[in-house]
């Protein structure tokens, strides 16, 4: 009988070599299946001959605990891969989720910030940076934070790809930033012309430091910045602005990029090659927006929406 870790090893050795699965994606992995075999064996259950039973006593355990759920349904995908596996490598005989069903969710839309927000934020860290003095650290602080939001908004990276830029993403004066996303898939997308100033401005202020292979480094593990730091940051320039912090994230800066263009009539398909989305229904929780656009253009054009918009007056 194999240990509840050495099978967990074999199931993301798996998802790393067959699905070229990122770092990121397999610490969620480990963390749901450690979580899982620590609540088993506690209760005497090994993984190889546990029932269907025993999982969804598990499923009513993390309700307890008050997850959310979408974090108990993600925990529960995980699980079917995981006893997928075990089943397909001749574990098991039976998949003890099979019979399961997903937790059910209430759809939310993802937070945004309107284009005005946006562009303050984008204006105070253009004032803040262009009072630095690029030879301090400071300095250089502002020239990144600008060079950050200008990146994240034209691009609507995610935040992991965006503070692990290779410095050669600087290089020259590129109209395209070629990017590793999710699963070592890469893809291009286009840079406007403010972000390859502040690109430029603030790789300018790098020049007297220690060469990096990351367009942000610092002193972290990983060598480069953190998304915690940029966080951080994001909330100071909101404090700035007069904008909730608790409103805004990285994360938020990438939906508001995409709220935008479809807003400005981008197209569904040509959004989800720019997010990086594997699957178009990924991209499709910002239907919303297409929606309120087709809406407005009833209203307008329509000869029965301008009659209904003459009676409302």
């Amino acid at each position: 009988m194999a240990s509840p870790a050495l099978l967990i090893e074999a199931f993301l050795e798996m998802l790393s070599a067959e699905r070229n699965a990122a770092k990121n994606t397999l610490a969620a992995y480990r963390r749901d299946l450690e979580d899982f075999a620590a609540h088993a064996g506690a209760r005497g259950h090994s993984l190889e001959s546990l029932g269907e039973r025993d999982v969804s006593d598990y499923m009513g355990a993390l309700a307890a605990r008050g997850l959310s759920p979408a974090s108990t349904a993600r925990k529960l995908s995980a699980l079917r891969q995981f006893f997928r596996f075990l089943l397909s490598d001749g574990v098991r005989d039976s998949d003890p989720t099979s019979g399961l069903d997903t937790p059910r969710q209430v759809a939310s839309l993802p937070k945004t910030l309107s284009e005005d927000e946006v562009e303050r934020l984008l204006d105070a860290a253009a004032r803040t940076a262009a009072e630095a003095d690029p030879g301090t650290v400071a300095g250089r602080r502002a020239l990144r934070m600008r060079c950050l939001m200008e990146l994240i908004y034209a691009t609507g990276l995610r935040v992991s790809e965006l503070i692990a830029l290779p410095a050669s993403a600087a290089g020259g004066k590129r109209d395209m930033l070629s990017v590793r996303g999710k699963g070592g898939r890469e893809r291009v997308v286009p840079l406007s012309a403010p972000a390859k100033v502040a690109i430029a401005d603030y790789t300018a202020s790098l020049k007297d430091t220690a060469p990096s292979r990351f367009l942000f480094p610092a002193s972290s593990k990983a060598g480069h910045l953190t998304r915690q730091a940029f966080a951080r940051d994001l909330k100071a320039l909101c404090i700035a602005v007069g904008l909730d912090p608790a409103r805004v994230s990285p994360h938020v800066l990438r939906h508001a990029f995409a709220s935008h263009l479809l807003a400005r009539g981008a197209d569904l398909r040509a959004l989800q090659k720019l997010l990086g989305h594997a699957d178009i229904s990924t991209t499709q929780i910002y239907t919303h927006v297409l929606e309120e656009r087709l809406r407005e253009t009833v209203e307008m054009h329509h000869p029965l929406g301008r009659r209904q918009s003459r009676g409302r007056r």
